[in-house]
């Protein structure tokens, strides 16, 4: 499996307009190969392969007055650009065919040098290297700052450079591992242990042990200094200098709340990982939530996130994931006898098996049905019942790059 580790990068005045020089080149690189398969399609002839659009758009546009400035950055960035080309129609054409999981993807788009993203890669091949102090040496930028929080545990295959729309610069390294390797960096958990999570708005999780997991909330506490940064943005005139000011402030301050969920998400799924051998949860329809009412609340929970993180730690570190089905009547099902009762309105937050008596909490006995219909549970006579093990299943989202787990530094 492949894991980022990403690193915030502080390069000097002349190493940002070199940064700035090769953004742009690789996104002209991206749009002429965009723009020459799209004429061939409105031609219809064939689609130009890899070999002759890097022959023309690259050896030989750098020979034109139009072009010339291409030889001023890295082949390597610009050859990148290609690639990523390629696996967008790939991923496009895949996805019309149904040959592709999860949401269609559209066909490639023209890049525009107001992207809130910019980011260029550089392979082995480019030469690039981490020297004795420290630094991140790239070709033809220069030696730049890294802020280290952590050693790398392998030699990296590739590094990508990313300027977001905060203004912030990162070097995001691309390590290969094998699944499992990792298991050993904490003590192994009793193999018995296992949990069952019901995620939700009132509490982030409700784990089927009982414990309760407050959401934090993060927009909902900051939305007074978003709508002041988002107003002052509104207000000023477009093209003006104040109004970049004021758009730098604007990311910075929602780039503050994405930080914070982030990192809350990574201490809790880790914390999971860590003490339990076996998690299961319910695979919820997000974006379906994120059409009602409560969709501003969904999307401050940030609930795909998170299971994406329980999904790659599992695999990374040897644990056993399982996500039941989104149809399955966890708050219906008493977890004490087994009766189903019918379904239940949001507001109702404890409820009395007609069958049993029990008393429940909604939250507390969906967790634990989550966990009985992942087949996790100890039965009455108490051999364990637990699933083989299944290697987490990661598909390339987008049309960058190759697919990868991200962990910001």
């Amino acid at each position: 499996m492949q894991l980022r580790y990403a690193f915030r990068l502080y390069p000097e005045p002349g190493q940002r307009t070199a940064l700035a020089r090769a953004f742009g080149c690789a996104r002209v690189v991206f749009n002429d190969a965009v723009r020459a398969r799209e004429g061939a399609r409105t031609a219809d002839l064939p689609f130009p392969n890899a070999a002759e659009l890097s022959k023309r758009l690259i050896t030989q546009a750098r020979h034109t007055v139009e072009r010339c400035w291409l030889g001023e950055v890295s082949s390597v960035v610009l050859q990148q650009s290609l690639r990523d080309v390629e696996a967008a129609y790939k991923n496009f054409f895949a996805s019309l065919k149904g040959e592709r999981r999860g949401k269609r993807v559209g066909a490639p788009r023209f890049k525009s040098r107001k992207d809130a993203r910019q980011s260029i890669r550089f392979t082995a091949n480019a030469r690039w290297k981490i020297t004795g102090g420290g630094r991140l040496s790239l070709p033809k930028i220069g030696d730049v700052r890294v802020k280290w929080s952590r050693a790398l545990p392998a030699v990296p295959s590739s590094v990508t450079v990313i300027l977001d729309s905060a203004g912030r610069y990162f070097a995001s390294f691309v390590i290969d591992t094998d699944p499992g390797t990792d298991q050993a960096r904490w003590e192994t958990p009793d193999p018995d242990s296992a949990i069952g999570i019901d995620l939700g708005l009132t509490h982030f999780a409700v784990l089927s042990d009982g414990t309760k997991i407050d959401s934090p909330r993060f927009l909902r506490r900051a939305e007074k200094k978003l709508k002041k940064a988002q107003r002052n943005l509104s207000r000023k005139h477009k093209g003006s200098k104040n109004r970049e000011k004021a758009r730098l402030k604007a990311a910075r301050a929602h780039a503050k709340v994405a930080d914070a969920r982030k990192e809350f998400h990574h201490q809790l799924s880790t914390k999971l990982i860590r003490e339990n051998q076996a998690i299961a949860v319910e695979d919820l329809a997000v974006s379906g939530f994120a059409r009602t009412r409560l969709a501003k609340s969904v999307h401050d929970a940030g609930w795909s996130q998170f299971v994406s993180m329980l999904e790659y730690k599992a695999q990374r570190y040897g644990r056993v994931f399982v996500k039941i089905g989104r149809f399955e009547p966890t708050s219906q099902i008493c977890s004490a006898c087994g009766h189903r009762d019918r379904p239940k309105p949001l507001h109702v937050r404890e409820w009395t098996c007609p069958a049993c008596g029990a008393v429940h909490d909604r939250d507390h006995n969906a967790s634990v049905n989550v966990k009985t219909a992942a087949g996790l549970a100890v039965p009455a006579c108490g051999a364990p019942v637990r699933p083989e093990p299944v290697r987490a299943q990661h598909e390339e989202a987008g049309s960058h790059g190759t697919p990868t787990h991200s962990r910001t530094a």
